[in-house]
């Protein structure tokens, strides 16, 4: 997309990141002048706050630096209302939820633009992501750089958020990205990228947990043999597939079951175990971003590839749509498929992203 070409206003989610900092360096290069808003939706008091604060003095130097307006708009309410309790439960539930999934959804791309977004033409973000245009509609195109490609974060998008939302960095590969950074002497352009869930900042994840939940001890049972080989502090603190924090010696162990009434993890032992492999799972209340997937029920199957978590690299399978839904097969095995997480589902190609579903936990009761 050729951003001289753009005619409105628009507005960047900046975050104090290299990556929305590069989006504002190439809008205004392309001779716009984009209002600057950050989102607060971390947790008050605790240090994600200061987290937020070192986001915000960033993003106020690329402001200052640019001549541009920056805004702060706080959505925390928004946040705990939706996504956190989202996530919570689905913790309760025994699933594995995305809250980054939710927050783009029900936030970023949802909040924002009730509040804020609805006086834009354009919403511009960070994400490593591409708009393509496909016989005259928008569709949400994959990233240049597949390692950092974000599209399974927001598959869960509207077509309407989608189509007047602008991914600038998305045609680049990461180290061009923080290239030109460093040559425009970006106030972010050395910092390290962010990790792990949006809004918790440097808060541990089993912390936060710990906070609605609490612990009660259960029993660690090796699958294959029936015997108690540790304990664990509550279900929710695990997921399937999960390899670390298990506490346990004699590894590897991999959580491959979890039975919620009881408080109980299964485990299976090393890495060569079927019980940790699958090639096949169902997804629920599939989103379609753009069009409903070409498959027809009972036909043949579609090629497609997928993502079942964020990973660096898309996996080939196929699709099939019967009386249950949609149905999708893995040419290679997946290890620790986790009811609760997104599928997200990719033409053959993985050039453009269909949208996700849920993967649901039916599937995984009827495997044995």
């Amino acid at each position: 997309m050729n951003y001289t070409d753009i005619k409105g206003n628009v507005a960047v989610l900046i975050s104090g990141g290299v990556d929305s900092a590069v989006v504002v360096h190439l809008l205004c290069e392309a001779g716009l002048k984009p209002d600057l808003h950050y989102i607060r939706i971390g947790m008050e008091g605790e240090d994600s706050s200061c987290t937020a604060e070192e986001d915000i003095e960033l993003s106020q130097a690329t402001a200052r630096k640019y001549g541009l307006k920056l805004e702060v708009t706080d959505l925390q309410k928004e946040y705990w209302d939706q996504v956190v309790g989202y996530t919570i439960e689905r913790i309760k539930m025994g699933l594995t939820p995305n809250p980054d999934v939710m927050c783009n959804r029900l936030i970023k791309f949802g909040a924002f633009e009730q509040k804020v977004g609805c006086h834009y033409d354009y919403i511009a973000t960070g994400h490593y992501a591409t708009n393509v245009w496909r016989d005259g509609k928008m569709w949400l195109g994959t990233a240049k750089d597949p390692v950092k490609d974000q599209t399974d974060f927001l598959a869960q998008l509207s077509y309407e958020q989608l189509s007047h939302t602008l991914f600038p960095i998305g045609h680049l590969m990461k180290d061009e990205v923080r290239q030109i950074a460093i040559d425009a002497k970006l106030p972010s352009a050395r910092r390290k990228d962010s990790q792990g869930i949006c809004f918790l900042g440097k808060i541990n994840y089993n912390d936060f947990i710990r906070r609605f939940m609490g612990e009660q001890e259960g029993k660690v049972i090796d699958i294959e043999t029936g015997k108690v080989v540790g304990k664990h502090q509550g279900f929710w603190f695990h997921t399937i597939g999960q390899r670390k924090g298990l506490g346990m010696s004699g590894g590897p162990w991999f959580v491959v079951k979890k039975n919620v009434k009881k408080n109980i993890i299964f485990v299976a032992h090393g890495w060569d175990t079927q019980l940790q492999y699958g090639h096949d799972f169902r997804l629920a209340d599939f989103h379609f971003i753009t069009e409903p997937l070409p498959v027809q029920k009972d036909e043949e199957p579609m090629p497609i590839q997928f993502k079942v978590r964020h990973v660096d690299h898309f996996m080939p399978g196929t699709i099939t749509l019967d009386d249950e839904g949609y149905h999708v097969h893995s040419d290679a095995p997946i290890q620790g498929i986790a009811p609760g997480q997104f599928g997200c589902i990719y033409d053959a190609d993985a050039t453009i992203c269909y949208g996700s579903g849920e993967i649901g936990i039916f599937k995984m009761k009827r495997e044995k």
